[in-house]
């Protein structure tokens, strides 16, 4: 077998691998979708199994809305996801950029910290800080959700956005620095815009980690008016009665706003940070 032949067949080996993978990752989505436009009758019935709706109906998404007020849920998942995801990428800019341009003692150690963090199962803090939210009266508030949230995704954005740092030449700043810049202007001038694909994406990371979360929102928020996406499309999973075609409906919905974000997300990476910036 000449080379051009391994060729062929390791390029067919490789789409058939990427075939499986992408099947796996799109049937799940495509099977949540039709469910959700399926008449119950038919999600229910197991004697026939249906790759399309053979009736389809918007009943379970007319249902999501005024029967499990659906527009609470997401506004108060926007409310929580958006503020978090800011604050965590204000914060980890600040972090990120002082651990990637200064010296100080205790620097490695705190970095070694924080990728120690990322080892411990969130659910593992949610009892002692329930009990501090509790004393500073933030239990069922979406202010103690927003704390769990900064809590649990600076520490890995943080390291994220040094990498990012540490990838900007340091002679760019000198540069802004001789023509008269301060350290701030500099910043804000020179080195953000041009890792603007990596603050957008730790905002999607630290917004896509409160967006799906249930655990914490299910122990330390208890009103249904203050209910997430997550904690509200669980009580749709009963102990007798699962309601499938408005979960997989309150579900398709809730899949949009991260879709659009990956979506909008992949033109800025691809965009190249610094690349041909410097001439070193």
């Amino acid at each position: 077998m000449n080379w051009r032949s391994r060729r062929i067949l390791g390029n067919i080996g490789r789409f058939i691998i990427l075939a499986i993978f992408l099947l796996a990752v799109v049937l799940p989505i495509y099977w949540m979708f039709i469910t959700s436009l399926k008449t119950n009758p038919e999600i229910i019935n197991a004697q026939r199994l249906t790759y399309r709706p053979e009736t389809v109906t918007p009943e379970n998404y007319v249902a999501l809305f005024e029967l499990f007020s659906y527009a609470g849920l997401l506004k108060n998942s926007l409310i929580v996801s958006v503020s978090s995801g800011l604050c965590v990428t204000l914060l980890s800019i600040l972090g990120g950029y002082s651990l990637a341009r200064y010296k100080f003692r205790g620097k490695e150690t705190m970095v070694i910290f924080f990728l120690v963090t990322q080892m411990i199962p969130g659910i593992l803090v949610i009892i002692p800080l329930y009990i501090i939210l509790s004393r500073l009266g933030l239990i069922d508030t979406h202010a103690g959700l927003f704390i769990y949230y900064l809590i649990a995704n600076l520490p890995f954005c943080v390291i994220t956005m040094r990498s990012f740092f540490e990838r900007i030449p340091y002679s760019l700043e000198e540069a802004a620095r001789v023509d008269g810049c301060t350290r701030l202007q500099s910043l804000l001038r020179i080195v953000l815009p041009s890792m603007f694909p990596g603050i957008v994406a730790v905002f999607v990371f630290a917004f896509i980690g409160a967006w799906n979360e249930l655990i914490a929102g299910t122990i330390l928020i208890n009103t249904p008016q203050m209910w997430t996406i997550p904690v509200g499309l669980k009580t749709l999973i009963g102990k007798y009665n699962v309601q499938w075609g408005v979960l997989m409906a309150g579900a398709a919905l809730a899949l949009l706003p991260t879709a659009l974000m990956f979506a909008a997300m992949q033109k800025f990476v691809v965009a190249g940070l610094t690349a041909g910036a410097v001439k070193e």
